[in-house]
């Protein structure tokens, strides 16, 4: 049977650098939380979900492999089931943020160098596009043709919602870093 700490190919950092199971679900649970608690939308980590899917679909295969009543089996599901979890989580929270800052997103990823890595899948994307169209189709259909003519407009700048990036963020310290300052900031500041 296929632990969860055998060593899997890893894509995400371009290297090809080789990773266990183990970090992998590492990484994802680190973009989990930074997605759950970040004000807005972080950088896609499509490559480790697809990377943690795959090993989820070996652990699946190996355990209908195994004897029926085996006490690891139970182990194992359990685990299938907790990364399940954290994987459609991740995916959930982001698509909340993609429906929230939908103008926003769009905006910043037609601002985006080629060179910047988006923050979007080709998916997500798609998505926000059609999404996008389709709120403003309904506010069409549904209120505004039923005003006057001068208030048939809607002004993109007074009805997007955007992310509050100066709100108060919880962090976790890593490891240890030397000579790090952290300012005071002044009292008019929040």
């Amino acid at each position: 049977m296929s632990d969860i700490s055998n060593l899997i190919e890893e894509d995400s950092d371009n290297d090809g650098e080789a990773m266990t199971a183990a970090e992998v679900l590492q990484k994802l649970e680190e973009a989990w939380l930074n997605e759950k608690f970040a004000p807005d939308l972080l950088e896609n980590k499509s490559d480790i979900v697809d990377c943690m899917m795959d090993q989820l679909q070996e652990m699946e295969n190996n355990i209908k492999l195994a004897k029926r009543g085996d006490f690891k089996v139970s182990l194992h599901r359990m685990e299938i089931d907790r990364i399940r979890f954290i994987i459609s989580s991740y995916l959930r929270r982001r698509l909340e943020k993609v429906e929230r800052f939908a103008v926003c997103v769009l905006e910043a990823e037609e601002k985006r160098d080629d060179e910047e890595a988006s923050r979007l899948t080709p998916e997500e994307h798609q998505y926000a596009k059609d999404y996008q169209e389709s709120v403003e189709m309904h506010m069409k259909n549904l209120a505004l043709r039923h005003m006057p003519p001068n208030s048939q407009k809607m002004d993109p700048n007074l009805t997007t919602i955007r992310p509050n990036v100066d709100s108060y963020v919880f962090l976790k310290v890593n490891k240890h870093q030397e000579g790090v300052l952290v300012e005071e900031e002044s009292s008019d500041a929040g």
